[in-house]
């Protein structure tokens, strides 16, 4: 009964391949949230497949309805073993982006896990299926190990991550109780490298609009009224040509931290990247000038043109256009406030003589607002100690996320400090097809989560829990 026997134990879960064979029914199902005819496998998700697995390890389970009709269910599985001892919410998400089985490679099914060497293909395999079952066999390999688990756990299971978690918000207002904890440890996302363990602290948050001009309807020949009639194109373009310099630094101040705080400045300053083959290298000479790249993406903010367009790109006429139209999306840190982004916009418009351009906002799904857990926050200590003494090397620590997840809503309803531990790598295809993992990296991860669990439950924990 000791440390190192319990990460045998969640290693021996790998290699003898009985979390190779829960994980192929986890990707069995296809829990498209996006697709209203999939509601009742998400169910069948919680219900029958992923339950009974939580069930087997000593928790007891609830299959809880989604306050927002039409969305999936949320399940909620919790052990607690003394109401005095530390309690861990594990998250995860058992829906998945679409399938899209005609695009993957031949011989590969999104519903069906194809090992090849060390690539683990399936939709779901990283992005969550996978990385939530890291979690829970690695509580299993501690069980077995130990006994007990020495702390309470819950685990929760979204079913609408991947639309921005609707109805998230009001569940866990309705059941903040039932969901009660010291600390939110969620496992997802990709790592910035291969070859050392990570932690993430929160989220960027998205914000995304048009940029409209719409002078008149209809096109008109350019022959008689080009140079005449006001070009929506050139306009929409000079009005972009505002906001970003030609370096890629943002000209909005507003949208502009007006503080980073210290300890997320070091601990951009520490994080080690890798570079991965058939992924592109990080431009110098775009974006804030004097920034590392980590800061760049971790600390400040960034935005994009989504998509454009004006006349008939697929087949152009020989006519002046009445209407040009961009998308664009802003990512921010908890550091912006995010209410003011598209006002901001439309004040540095309005002053630069651009008024005749609307900036229309737009919500295409759910979206989740910024996060981020202080790097110096004592919970974060206890899952980097941890980390460090298994993997033998200190992780790499990000601020928060460059991507969006539901850290502030748990925050905010919950009290938590919320951290991740992602098991995934750049070149995982997540959202796109041949989704795969590499299985030297979630055999690493039950490595990680039992040494992980074995040190709460031996008492390493703050010493003011929540």
């Amino acid at each position: 009964m000791s440390r190192d026997a319990a990460i045998a134990a969640a290693h021996a879960l790998w290699d003898g391949g009985s979390y190779l064979e829960r994980l192929r029914e986890l990707v069995a199902v296809p829990t498209e949230s996006q697709m209203p005819d999939r509601v009742g496998e998400l169910q069948r998700y919680c219900d029958a497949v992923l339950g009974p697995m939580v069930r087997d390890i000593g928790f007891e389970t609830l299959v809880l309805d989604n306050p927002e009709p039409g969305r999936g269910p949320v399940l909620l599985a919790s052990r607690v073993e003394d109401p005095a001892l530390p309690t861990v919410l594990v998250y995860g998400h058992g829906d998945v982006v679409r399938g899209e089985p005609a695009r993957w490679r031949k011989g590969l099914d999104p519903w069906v896990v194809t090992v090849e060497g060390d690539k683990i293909y399936g939709r779901g395999v990283v992005d969550n299926k996978g990385q939530h079952l890291i979690a829970i066999e690695a509580l299993r390999a501690v069980l077995a190990t130990r006994g007990r688990l020495g702390f309470n756990a819950k685990v929760l299971v979204e079913t609408g991550e991947e639309v921005g978690s609707p109805g998230i918000r009001a569940f866990l207002a309705l059941h903040r109780d039932l969901c009660a904890a010291d600390v939110f440890i969620g496992l997802d996302g990709p790592r910035q490298t291969t070859f050392m363990p990570e932690v993430k602290l929160g989220a960027r948050g998205g914000v995304a609009f048009d940029l409209v001009c719409d002078l008149r309807d209809g096109s008109h020949h350019s022959g008689h009224w080009g140079g005449v009639l006001a070009d929506p194109g050139f306009i929409v373009s000079h009005a972009l040509a505002t906001i970003v310099s030609p370096g890629g630094q943002i000209l909005v101040p507003e949208w502009l931290p007006q503080h980073v705080p210290n300890s997320v400045r070091q601990a951009c300053a520490d994080i080690v990247f890798e570079d991965m083959p058939g992924l592109p290298e990080a431009d110098p000479r775009w974006g804030e000038p004097g920034m590392s790249k980590a800061e760049r993406i971790f600390a400040w903010t960034s935005v994009i043109v989504l998509a454009s367009i004006t006349g008939s790109p697929d087949a152009p006429v020989n006519a002046v256009a009445g209407t040009a139209r961009a998308r664009l999306q802003v990512r921010h840190t908890v550091d912006i406030d995010a209410a003011r982004i598209v006002p901001a916009l439309r004040d540095h418009l309005e002053a630069r003589g651009f008024a005749q351009v609307q900036v229309q906002p737009v919500l295409e799904r759910d979206a989740f607002p910024a996060s981020r857990t202080d790097p110096d926050e004592p919970w974060v200590k206890v899952v980097v100690d941890s980390l460090t003494e298994t993997a033998g090397r200190a992780p790499n620590v990000i601020p928060n996320s460059s991507g969006s997840n539901p850290s502030q809503i748990f925050k905010e309803e919950l009290g938590t400090p919320v951290i991740w531990i992602p098991n995934s790598y750049a070149g995982c295809h997540q959202h796109g097809p041949d989704e795969h993992g590499l299985g030297s990296l979630l055999r690493e991860g039950l490595g990680l989560m039992a040494g992980l669990w074995w040190d709460i439950g031996a008492g390493k924990v703050p010493g003011h829990p929540r």
